[in-house]
Formats: structure tokens, C-alpha cells, sequence
């Protein structure tokens, strides 16, 4: 190879030796991907998860609601958070089997709405009723009016208790329409019907209603009976509700109070407490009246109140054993508007107690509470069946009760189980009663009469006579009660527990 051929071939490397450099100063370096940003929860969400991880009673038995990934590391729970946009939807799945164990949670937008709930004040013409098959075989269906609502539309048009209604705005009902005509509209007109022995005949009466915003007085009626030649004294009683009445300037507790002021004044030797269709209410309001009943020592425990494992050591830690017991009292609390009022207590050792299947939850506590101590005649069918409370839950965001003002969600959920003080409280299939009886739907007879199926059946008792229900009537199939489609039936509430640092 000459010169110029070595020449020209080192030129050439040198050329493409540059060409490298060049190409290899120009690589840019393969780093791995920024991790993806997880966003903060919606704080709705948040709510959610925070209070049924804290209160929830079936805590333990949802793994999401224990799950140590959730508790230790933000992101995690923010990432399974934000796979629910609808707080609806998490708030159900984080229920322990709903609708099978836990029936009764629930959440809603707006917490005035369980605030009215719970209050007793709905939008209603104040006419209780309950929906009957006509026949087998048909769609078709029968009102039967229960009670209605003191100074309520309902009142005001002249109804009352056994009036049978079939039409609503001129249309039959049946189980397809029945929602819409009688739910769904502010006004509408009913028209009644005759029973004649083996069918319902329109009648050609017609009442037109308006719903109002009613609170229902839970005291329906009080009066005093001469039976067995003892003074007895009878109170339909239909919630265990301690709402404040501007009416009554007063609160349903000490208005109660002074229904059995009125039955000790009387000297009453027994006690009918007609609970048929007291569907639940406020534990401290059982308590009270509890003590109306029996007695008003407040050393003697009536009830037990149980937690979730979490709760139970958090309110042991802070406050002791003696946090879980329900004592009988003597004076029932002071509030904002009424005074702390002493309780009349009639110290009965045997009470008649008016229940059943749609007897639930605040009535089961009372009967069961009491059982201990006296003797509760049961009178009537199974009751309902629910051992359970629930307590409201808010977005607190500190002890003082201050709520998170980004958003007006609230929610219902379990939060106790409650036993009476020789701790049983399992009676999910209902409380059996002592003397079996019911009443029929087309032969409902005022409240207070004698001959009523249900009343008829404890003074035939007291009298030491056979109820004459030996053998059952064949009564119309059932289908849905006005009671049905309050939010808050079959529930049983506690007021308020005392503040608690969010576990997660």
C-alpha cells in the first residue's frame, strides 16, 4: 500500500471515528417513567370511609375496612377511593352483606334530611294506612287507614281509623300504581268503599288531601279503664320520639312524663302500652319510659350497648367498663329548651304490652330490657326482629361538632347492638308473644274500645277471662304500610356518643 493509499484510508477511519463520537454525544440517557400521581380522595369519599372504619359495628367483618395497606399508606387508600365516583355506591359496598345482615344503614345528600327523619317531621297528610290484596290472583288493591295524625289534613277531612279506601285520583289501586298516586303527589283525592261482607263496593265518597310538613306527637291517646275491678291504664304510643313540640312547649319525653303523672294521680293498678305499629326511635326515650314503668333508680342497669372491637377499646380506654350500661333514671336531662324533670314512676311489677310484627327495634329494647325485672305480657304476634342502633355521622372536623362545609352528605350507619342487663339480645326472628292475638283489617275498631281485637285481648286477661280469638279469622294478604317508605323505619338511634379520634 503506498502513501497515498494510507493517507486516504486514515482519513476515512478518522471520518467515521467522528461520525461515532457525534452520534454517541447525542444518545439521550433511558430513564425509568415518573411514577403517576395518585389524586386525593374527594373528601365525601373520605367521609365515608373514615366514619364506617370508626364506627361502623361490622368494621371487622369488611376487609377494606381494616386493610393495613389503606391505614398506612395515603396513596392506597386514595386509589381505591377514586374507583368510586358515586359515594353512594362505596357507602354500599362497604356494608357487611346489605340487605341480608345489615339492612338498615343508609346515607343521603342532604343531612337535614335524616335531621327531619329523625325529628319526626315529614311531608305527609297524616293518615297512617296499610295496603291489602283484594283478592288472589289480581293486582288490585284495598287502603285501610290505621290512625291519623292529630291537626293533621287527614284529621281535618274527617278521617279516621278503619275507613277503606280503593281509588286515588279515580284510578284503581293497584301494586303497579300504587307508588306514584299515593307517594309521588302533594295533592290528590281519595275515594273510600264499603266492605260487604265478601267484597269492596265504592261508596261514592271522596276526600281531597295536601301534604304538609307535620311533626307526629308519638302520644296517640291515653285513657283509663275499670277492669277486673282494677283502675288500668291504657297509652297508644306510636315512636319513641323526643322532639320538641311548640304546640305543647315542651318535648315529647317530659310530655309522656306527664301522661303517667296523670296515671299515678289516677292510681292505675295495671298497664296496657299498645305498641302495635312503633316502628323505632330513641334509645334514651326507651329509658325513660322504661323508668315511667318500673322504676327510677338509676343504679339499676336496664341495658348493655355494644361496639365494634375498635370502638370498645377506644371508649373502655377513655371512659371504663361502666360507659356500657343503660341505667333506669330519675330525672329525664335538661336540653335547650325544657328543664331536667323528675320521673313519674308508676313502680308496676306486670305490664301488658300491645305488639307486633310491625313492633321494631326502640319497642324490642323496652320489652326486652324490661323482661328482667317484671313481668311483660306480650300480647299479640312475633315482632319484628332488630337488635341493633344507629347513630348519625356527619363530616365532623373537630370536637366541637363543626361540620366540613364542602359538602351536606350524612350518613346512618349500625353503630350498636343492644342486650338487656343479663346480656340477651337475640331475637332476630322477633319476640314471641304471651297471648297471641291480632286484628283485622276490615274490622279495625277505635282505639280504646273495649271490643278492639288487640285491647279486647289483655282486658279479657286482667278479667281472668278466654280471649274469644281461639280460632283466627282469615284476615286480607298484606302488601305495604304507609310506614314502609319512611327512610327511617324499623330504626332504633342514639343521639349522640362522645367524640372519637378518627382511627384511619
Amino acid at each position: 500500500m503506498n502513501q497515498n493509499q494510507m493517507e486516504r484510508r486514515f482519513k476515512e477511519f478518522l471520518a467515521l471515528f467522528l461520525v461515532f463520537l457525534l452520534l454517541s454525544g447525542c444518545k439521550k440517557e433511558i430513564l425509568p417513567p415518573e411514577p403517576e400521581e395518585i389524586k386525593e380522595a374527594t373528601d365525601v369519599n373520605k367521609f365515608i370511609y373514615g366514619g364506617l372504619s370508626t364506627y361502623y359495628l361490622w368494621q371487622g367483618e369488611v376487609p377494606a375496612l381494616y386493610n393495613p395497606a389503606y391505614q398506612n399508606n395515603n396513596d392506597s387508600l386514595n386509589a381505591f377511593l377514586n374507583t368510586y365516583k358515586d359515594p353512594e355506591e362505596l357507602f354500599y359496598d362497604l356494608l357487611y352483606k346489605y340487605g341480608e345482615v345489615d339492612k338498615f344503614s343508609l346515607i343521603v345528600d342532604d343531612s337535614q334530611e335524616i335531621d327531619d327523619w329523625l325529628a319526626g317531621i315529614s311531608e305527609s297528610v297524616g293518615m297512617d294506612f296499610k295496603l291489602y290484596y283484594i283478592r288472589s290472583g289480581s293486582n288490585d288493591l284495598v287502603g285501610v287507614i290505621r290512625y291519623v295524625q292529630k291537626d293533621s289534613p287527614a284529621e281535618k277531612a274527617g278521617l279516621k281509623r278503619g275507613d277503606i279506601f280503593l281509588q286515588v285520583d279515580g284510578q284503581q289501586l293497584t301494586s303497579l300504581n300504587y307508588q306514584t298516586l299515593l307517594f309521588t303527589h302533594k295533592t290528590y283525592t281519595i275515594g273510600f268503599a264499603s266492605f260487604n261482607g265478601t267484597g269492596f263496593i265504592p261508596n261514592g265518597r271522596s276526600v281531597g288531601l295536601t301534604a304538609v310538613k307535620l311533626l307526629e306527637n308519638p302520644i296517640h291517646m291515653d285513657t283509663v279503664f275499670i277492669a277486673g275491678g282494677l283502675k288500668v291504664g291504657y297509652l297508644v304510643y306510636n315512636a319513641f320520639s323526643n322532639s320538641y313540640d311548640s304546640l305543647l312547649n315542651t318535648n315529647y319525653d317530659i310530655a309522656l312524663n306527664d301522661v303517667f303523672g296523670r296515671f299515678k294521680n289516677e292510681g292505675i293498678q295495671k298497664l296496657i302500652l299498645d305498641l302495635r305499629y312503633n316502628m323505632g326511635g330513641y334509645i334514651s326515650s326507651v329509658i325513660y319510659l322504661a323508668s315511667m314503668i318500673h322504676s327510677a333508680n338509676n343504679q339499676l342497669i336496664f341495658s348493655k350497648t355494644k361496639f365494634n372491637s375498635l370502638l370498645t377499646d377506644y371508649y373502655y380506654d377513655q371512659y371504663g367498663p361502666n360507659f356500657f350500661n343503660d341505667y333506669f333514671a330519675d330525672v329525664i336531662a335538661d336540653t335547650e329548651k325544657t328543664p331536667a324533670t323528675p320521673i313519674n314512676s308508676l313502680g308496676l311489677n306486670e305490664i301488658y304490652i300491645i305488639a307486633t310484627s310491625e313492633t321494631a327495634s326502640a319497642p324490642e329494647m323496652l320489652i326486652n330490657g324490661l323482661d328482667p325485672y317484671i313481668s311483660v305480657k306480650h300480647v299479640g304476634s312475633n315482632t319484628f326482629g332488630k337488635n341493633v342502633g344507629s347513630f348519625t355521622v356527619k363530616d365532623w372536623i373537630d370536637n366541637n361538632g363543626t361540620v366540613n362545609p364542602s359538602h351536606t352528605w350524612a350518613m346512618q350507619p349500625i353503630v350498636l347492638k343492644i342486650t338487656n342487663s343479663q346480656d340477651f339480645g337475640e331475637f332476630t326472628d322477633g319476640l314471641v308473644p304471651d297471648i297471641p292475638a291480632q286484628e283485622y283489617a276490615v274490622e279495625l275498631l277505635p282505639f280504646g274500645d273495649p271490643a278492639e281485637d288487640l285491647l279486647k285481648a289483655c282486658l279479657d286477661d286482667i278479667n281472668g277471662s278466654k280471649s274469644g280469638q281461639a280460632s283466627a279469622k282469615k284476615d286480607l294478604r298484606s302488601f305495604k304500610s304507609s310506614d314502609d317508605f319512611s327512610p327511617v323505619k324499623d330504626m332504633m338511634f342514639v343521639k349522640k356518643l362522645p367524640p372519637v379520634k378518627k382511627v384511619y
